[in-house]
């Protein structure tokens, strides 16, 4: 399978007065058309990694399957640009998935969503987990420290899953809700339990990236940028501690703080 996720060009750049040859690295972008039981589901431009753990990632979050045990054969062609899904049953009847649907890379409008699909498959967390500052604070860290190849391009977006401790897993795609599909698919396919987990993110935490993280199950998500008006409405109504501005030493919590604790309680 393709991992690469930078592309190599030659350009030319105008620095300090002066027009010079030079080479520069930028993202690679890549159209994977999901087939599910032979029919056409969706059209998702990613980076090309980890794209077995996005088809999965990707149906669980749109409720297509429910568990990996749903899933009878993933196959990736990366030479054309699809991946064939085989599931055990037909897909849910109370999704309509009757047209075929583009899914941008990029923010905001330009990705489609069933709203009454969100509703259905958004959980209202149950997490038990409590964190103190520190943690807070050397997730993120962790999270840029992960980020070598946004370094490089500025062109990613980054994500995490941790339990605050030792287990930490990191993803990139130029696409926000990618990252978060690897994520959730990584976990997916290793039996990790997600319940009690904390989504560390590079972006603005908007109420899209909050319904993702309440369709993954989480309890906690992180932002070292801020949330929306109706992402911090959403994490009120479905038991969501949002924590953004993580700067500096310094953050703000925005929703349900009784699950950061000065001392460690769990």
């Amino acid at each position: 399978m393709n991992e690469d996720v930078l592309t190599n060009q030659h350009i030319v750049r105008y620095e300090n007065g002066n027009l010079i040859e030079t080479t520069d690295h930028y993202v690679t972008e890549f159209p994977l058309t999901i087939m599910v039981n032979g029919e056409e589901f969706a059209t998702v431009i990613c980076s090309p990694n980890h794209m077995e753990e996005l088809v999965l990632g990707f149906l669980a979050s749109e409720g297509a399957i429910l568990k990996n045990d749903d899933l009878k054969s993933i196959q990736i062609d990366d030479s054309k640009g699809f991946a064939h899904v085989e599931l055990t049953k037909s897909l849910n009847e109370r999704f309509e998935y009757s047209t075929k649907r583009m899914i941008a890379s990029c923010c905001g409008k330009s990705r489609e969503f069933y709203f009454q699909n969100d509703a259905a498959i958004a959980k209202t967390s149950m997490s038990k987990i409590t964190l103190i500052p520190s943690q807070v604070l050397n997730m993120m860290t962790r999270l840029q420290s992960a980020s070598k190849i946004f370094k490089q391009t500025g062109g990613l977006h980054n994500a995490a899953i941790s339990d605050g401790e030792a287990f930490f897993e990191h993803r990139q795609d130029i696409g926000r809700h990618n990252a978060l599909d690897k994520l959730y698919g990584y976990c997916i396919q290793h039996h990790i339990p997600i319940r009690d987990k904390v989504l560390i993110f590079s972006g603005r935490i908007s109420s899209e990236i909050l319904i993702k993280a309440a369709k993954i199950g989480v309890g906690v998500i992180l932002s070292k940028s801020a949330p929306t008006t109706l992402a911090v409405s959403l994490a009120q109504d479905l038991n969501i501690t949002a924590i953004g501005f993580i700067r500096d030493g310094n953050f703000n919590v925005y929703s349900h703080p009784e699950r950061i604790t000065a001392t460690k309680t769990n």
